[in-house]
């Protein structure tokens, strides 16, 4: 008989009868995709893997607890046959062919009635990636296809240009701590497909030269008139590009929710009508010191961690952070934007009770090709920053997990 391609074609399974054979590694890979259909799925083995009892527990599936028998996929759609049991597997697959359900065998593709294909997702997007012939099937090859294909959706390295009329809007996108291979997928391909991009300076800059000619970038760091009024004056180029029917992404250094006025600039939008959408990103809090080898907590260490912004001093009377009562503390201070106030906020935790021998290190540029750590106290901590020079952006980290990782240099 002539050698045909198989003929790929999504199946529409909610609510249809799916009879899964076998509870062990295959079934437990392939049924999280069948729940997710809305398959009416019935499992019948005798024993299952714990990640699918578990599915069976939270009434995801029906468990039958035996071996197949003759008729199990009567008024069955679709069958995944995948027992250990060879002799069991040809007499459920001799079933499919007689009753016409299309059929899966994990032991023998060519004895059955259907292939499942590679598959992966981007943005409501199902990637399926098939061989076309029996003959020199390689899953690892089919699965690195898929692989290239999703990552490139995914990262916007591959781009299809919609057709369709898009809604005019903002997205709000936290590009992490600086590597630009921390920002999230969603990030990074809303970033592929923006008209203009407004970008903080410390947002994941190497990102920006591999934005097409076309996308207008611009610099939210030089924008004029001082603090207030480049937020003033950012949240109207927000406003003016959106109105203009433009996709515009505002890129912005690790979460926009943490220390970053994300709100505010939420806030604005909304009160011109602009859609917007909110990315979350990785936090510089707990990213950066992960990075210099700084768990923020740790067993029998540190059960908690406080993040607080040092952008005031602790005697400023805009700061909004009780300073005595984080000296009360026992778990891990991580303190952002506080290089130039470190020396006040080391003599406030000590005059509140912290001890000066607290240990305290300093990431400098954290996450980046730049990033160094500097080691220090809470009673030496003022002096090491001037005489190590440590720079902004840099983050603090005050407590006994500091000394919980390997020795690190001092700078």
């Amino acid at each position: 008989m002539a050698e045909h391609p198989a003929y790929p074609v999504g199946l529409r399974l909610s609510g249809r009868r799916v009879v899964v054979l076998g509870g062990g590694q295959v079934a437990q890979r392939r049924l999280p995709a069948l729940i997710a259909a809305g398959a009416d799925i019935v499992l019948v083995s005798p024993g299952a893997t714990p990640s699918v009892e578990a599915m069976a527990d939270a009434g995801e599936i029906t468990w039958v607890r035996r071996a197949y028998e003759d008729g199990d996929l009567a008024e069955a759609w679709y069958a995944l046959i995948a027992t250990s049991d060879p002799e069991a597997n040809a007499r459920a697959s001799a079933e499919a062919e007689r009753q016409r359900v299309w059929c899966v065998r994990s032991d023998d593709a060519d004895q059955a009635t259907a292939w499942t294909p590679a598959t992966g997702h981007s943005e409501g997007v199902t990637v399926a990636v098939l061989t076309t012939h029996a003959r020199g099937r390689d899953p690892r090859h089919t699965a690195a296809i898929r692989d290239a294909v999703v990552e490139g959706l995914r990262d916007g390295t591959l781009v299809a240009p919609h057709h369709r009329t898009r809604t005019a809007g903002v997205a709000l996108v936290g590009g992490g701590p600086g590597d630009p291979d921390l920002i999230t997928v969603r990030g990074r391909r809303l970033l592929a497909e923006a008209d203009v991009v407004i970008a903080d300076r410390l947002g994941p800059r190497d990102l920006l030269a591999e934005l097409p000619p076309h996308v207008e970038v611009i610099d939210a760091a030089k924008i004029p008139y001082g603090r207030y009024m480049a937020q003033e004056a950012i949240n109207n180029a927000l406003i003016e590009h959106a109105k203009q029917g433009k996709a515009v992404v505002r890129l912005k250094g690790g979460d926009p929710y943490v220390f970053g006025r994300g709100m505010e600039e939420v806030q604005a939008l909304a009160d011109a009508g602009i859609p917007c959408t909110v990315v979350p990103g990785i936090s510089s809090s707990i990213s950066v010191p992960g990075a210099a080898g700084i768990p923020v907590t740790h067993r029998g260490v540190a059960h908690e961690f406080t993040v607080v912004s040092g952008h005031v001093a602790p005697d400023d009377e805009r700061s909004l952070v009780d300073w005595p009562s984080l000296a009360r503390l026992t778990g891990t201070l991580v303190v952002l934007m506080g290089v130039d106030k470190i020396g006040k906020i080391a003599e406030t935790l000590v005059a509140h009770g912290k001890s000066p021998e607290t240990p305290v290190a300093l990431v400098q540029e954290g996450t980046t090709a730049a990033q160094r750590r500097v080691d220090a106290t809470l009673a030496t901590v003022a002096e090491t920053v001037r005489a190590e020079d440590v720079k902004p952006p840099a983050v603090i980290v005050i407590g006994e997990v500091v000394r919980v990782g390997p020795a690190q240099p001092s700078a």
